[in-house]
């Protein structure tokens, strides 16, 4: 998969700005604050229709202005595609692929995959939970479509029952709804945990001889998937899953009811780690935590490579000024394959990747460097 082209109009600090791309090694150049990071930003919405930096979507519209337009010419399985969303403050976005409407984001899913790594998910692993419940809903998403609906509208339903047990005081009758929201959301997410399970089982394969690599073989990196306690064996297919997850919702029924709150479902989930037998989150040096985040992103990766059979998009934000330099080499010799962005202050530091393109960035502005 390519990004052979994009073009942003008002998109974050871009009035406008266009590039035509290198199928392999891009290396984008800048000072911080000039758009470096907003590009691959842009890059990465068209995958997935959401932003690791941003909640709402009029957070990516310039300031000043009332919408922005992104569109990309894009090569996947062989297929040349245009993709555009259009942002508006105050009214739904539209995304469209070849000219063709799409009604939900995960009509996205297989057609543009991207991995994005920034220096943000080098503390992936010290973080909490609902981090790494992002980043395996960040991959799954762009491979299953039935997972990016059921999450789509997992959320919503939980904030629906949220308002719901929050408002029941006040409003009584609100209560006689609940049950109808519970039925849909333990459906839901009988099929998040699901496909969590299943992503993490191959996690569980690619990601440790990554680690041990960068490691020098000095360290072990564990995963598990710890998920609603009902649940004897995530894996299982949607429907067995679901009566476990109304088992749970029942028995915490009093529970949500006084605490007005949400206390049952995939939504508190949790991806854990071991090395050598510690938990990551609590005992890992920085040294460490960062190896094991280069190891899920680049397992990732190797995910989407094997289910696709064309490597993902890999944008990479100044990723490599965070590492010391056996692990920049270490990343450096796993993307010979594939298209690679990467975004970096100092250019002398990716002078050996100029074999592709190169641009450099300036008050949100693009300009080639030839290559």
């Amino acid at each position: 998969m390519t990004v052979n082209q994009i073009s942003l109009d008002f998109f974050r600090s871009y009035v406008h700005g266009e590039a035509r791309f290198h199928p392999g090694v891009n290396v984008i150049v800048g000072e911080n604050a000039q758009g470096k990071t907003n590009l691959l930003e842009a890059i990465a919405y068209l995958s997935s229709a959401s932003s690791h930096r941003a909640r709402y979507d009029r957070e990516l519209i310039r300031h000043g202005v009332d919408h922005a337009f992104l569109k990309a010419q894009v090569t996947s399985r062989g297929r040349e595609l245009t993709l555009e969303a259009d942002l508006h403050r105050g009214a739904r976005r539209q995304l469209r692929c070849n000219g063709v409407k799409l009604k939900t984001a995960g009509e996205l899913s297989g057609v543009l995959n991207t991995v994005l790594f920034c220096p943000e998910d080098l503390f992936l692993i010290r973080e909490g939970a609902e981090a790494r419940r992002r980043f395996l809903d960040g991959c799954i998403c762009q491979l299953r479509p039935r997972y990016a609906q059921a999450l789509g509208e997992y959320r919503r339903l939980y904030q629906h029952k949220t308002r719901i047990l929050k408002d029941s005081e006040q409003y009584p009758g609100l209560l006689d709804a609940l049950d109808d929201f519970s039925l849909r959301m333990a459906q839901c997410g009988a099929v998040i945990i699901h496909y969590r399970a299943h992503f993490i089982k191959r996690l569980r394969e690619a990601a440790p001889p990554i680690h041990a690599d960068c490691s020098g073989g000095r360290e072990r990196l564990e995963l598990r998937y710890e998920t609603v306690s009902a649940v004897t064996d995530p894996e299982a297919p949607p429907k067995a899953l679901l009566p476990q997850l109304l088992a749970h919702q029942e028995a915490h029924r009093e529970a949500e009811l006084a605490a007005r709150a949400c206390l049952s479902g995939p939504h508190k989930d949790e991806l854990a780690m071991d090395i050598d037998g510690q938990p990551a989150k609590s005992f890992a040096s920085q040294g460490q935590t960062r190896t094991a985040a280069l190891a899920l992103k680049l397992a990732a990766r190797d995910i989407f490579r094997q289910d696709t059979e064309e490597w993902p998009v890999l944008l990479l934000d100044d990723v490599l000024s965070e590492l010391d330099q056996r692990r920049q080499e270490f990343v450096l010799n796993r993307i010979t394959s594939g298209q690679v962005f990467i975004t970096c202050c100092e250019e002398e530091k990716l002078a050996r990747l100029r074999e592709g393109g190169a641009f450099r960035v300036r008050d949100g502005q693009l300009f080639s460097m030839g290559g």
